[in-house]
């Protein structure tokens, strides 16, 4: 695959218009069929699998990286509490963004192959899923869901589907409702070489993109690679 579509710049891996229309949101044509299967076994267990978040591009997680970097949207801690960028430093800034935000071009989002899910049937009406901690873990109103997703991956039903953010290590924050079909993920995150990144992000209109460069290794290895594998 080439750098566009490991970065984000390109959609020729994207889902047909059919398919778009059962799923929502684009994703790779290679997760339409694994997903489906997996949203029937959820259904069996009265859940409705849904996907609120597949395919980001570059243009997309670059407008979400600068809003957070000029203080438009907020920027959390590791217990999902807004900060005060006022106080931090651009090296500080740029590690608190990256706890919940991936830097542009290194997006598993931007593979397709990455879904943020929920449960419709929990969803109550006009409720914005903010993507929390606190709507995954139990107790939470999608709590359920991800107890039963816990079983499916932990004994390798899940139709290729983990979670690549299931523990806090070090990089960034826990995501249970992120899930990565293996796969494909896995070929993606090879190639996305630290030069594909530093190719990418050299030519972007980037808030603190003078800050990353001078972390990029650091960040590629705390923030792009460090995450889990689906179990054996």
């Amino acid at each position: 695959m080439d750098s566009a579509h490991l970065t984000g710049e390109s959609e020729r891996h994207l889902c047909s218009a059919e398919e778009l229309e059962l799923l929502g949101v684009p994703v790779n044509a290679g997760v339409v069929e694994p997903f489906l299967d997996l949203r029937t076994a959820a259904a069996s267990a009265g859940f409705d699998l849904e996907v609120l978040s597949g395919f980001r591009s570059f243009v997309s997680q670059l407008s979400i990286w600068n809003r957070k970097a000029r203080g438009e949207l907020a920027v959390l801690d590791s217990s999902a509490r807004p900060l005060d960028i006022g106080r931090l430093s651009g090296r500080e800034l740029v590690f608190a963004i990256l706890r919940w935000s991936a830097l542009p071009g290194a997006s598993r989002h931007h593979w397709g192959t990455d879904l943020d899910v929920f449960d419709a049937f929990c969803r109550p009406a006009g409720y914005e899923i903010e993507l929390i901690p606190a709507e995954v873990e139990p107790g939470g109103m999608f709590g359920p869901l991800h107890h039963w997703l816990d079983r499916r991956i932990a004994d390798s039903r899940s139709f290729g589907f983990f979670r690549p953010y299931d523990l806090d290590r070090g990089g960034v924050a826990p995501e249970r409702w992120h899930l990565s079909f293996d796969p494909l993920a896995s070929a993606c995150q090879q190639q996305l070489t630290l030069k594909v990144l530093r190719n990418t992000i050299e030519g972007a209109d980037m808030e603190l993109k003078g800050v990353v460069l001078e972390n990029l290794e650091e960040v590629y290895e705390r923030f792009v690679m460090n995450v889990g594998r689906p179990p054996a």
